[in-house]
């Protein structure tokens, strides 16, 4: 039997303020590997929700931040840990290569088949049943494609397709702050390319191609922020080891 301690819904979410109106909405109880940032950030006329979490508890319900102003609601990509709350908000935009997931989220599309268990946690929330865990439907009433833009008002987020991850995986940058919200293309851990519809060829290309944004700040989908030299750092690191192991592979 499980040891670890049972969360209840108003216990599952944390916000904490990172500046420049933005806010970092995480699920503490899940270990930092499967835990997904959830990006929102303020503008003038609405507001942006990057990615939604687990989907156990309801986001609307217990995070009063994503209430009471117009908001868009964006997927970066259509894992399970990202889009479990999308259907709490009406408008919502995925890029067209993973509609048909965000409409249709079966667990061996979103990788909750392998992935959504118990040895996520480290606090089991109320209620929780790998057996009947699914995200529900939420279709998307628009959708991206690369140099597309999120208009805030005052604000404005150019969407940058980033293949490898995912198919129709998405960043979307900030041109006059230099914030990238980078999804799961980059962040400071592990890069996962080895999960259904992962292409590494797709996600080197991607990171090449990403290298020389100007960026001031990346917020990732998982594991802390960090600045311009971490992020070409990571993209090297992650690019260099793929050509050492394509290297290796063509000479055996």
């Amino acid at each position: 039997m499980s040891m670890l301690p049972v969360i209840e819904a108003p216990d599952w979410y944390e916000t904490i303020r990172m500046g420049d109106d933005i806010t970092l909405i995480h699920e503490p109880w899940i270990k930092p590997f499967f835990r997904c940032n959830i990006w929102h950030v303020r503008g003038r006329d609405r507001d942006l929700l990057f990615d939604t979490g687990l989907g156990h508890f309801s986001l609307r319900r217990h995070v009063p931040l994503v209430t009471g102003r117009g908001l868009t609601c964006v997927a970066s990509h259509t894992h399970f840990d990202h889009i479990g709350c999308h259907h709490e908000f009406p408008d919502r935009c995925v890029h067209s290569a993973e509609a048909a997931i965000l409409a249709d989220p079966r667990n061996e599309w979103t990788v909750a088949d392998r992935y959504a268990n118990e040895d996520m946690f480290d606090g089991m929330p109320r209620g929780w049943d790998t057996a009947h865990y699914r995200v529900q439907p939420a279709p998307a009433g628009r959708l991206l494609e690369h140099g597309d833009v999120i208009d805030l008002g005052d604000r404005a987020f150019e969407v940058m397709h980033t293949p490898g991850h995912s198919p129709g995986g998405i960043a979307l940058y900030e041109k006059k702050t230099g914030i990238l919200l980078s999804g799961d293309i980059v962040y400071d851990g592990p890069l996962i390319d080895d999960v259904y519809h992962s292409d590494i060829d797709e996600y080197v290309g991607t990171l090449l191609g990403m290298r020389e944004v100007d960026v001031s700040v990346v917020h990732g989908g998982h594991f802390p922020s960090f600045g311009k030299v971490r992020y070409r750092q990571l993209i090297d690191e992650y690019v260099e080891g793929k050509r050492k192991a394509g290297c290796h592979l063509q000479s055996g």
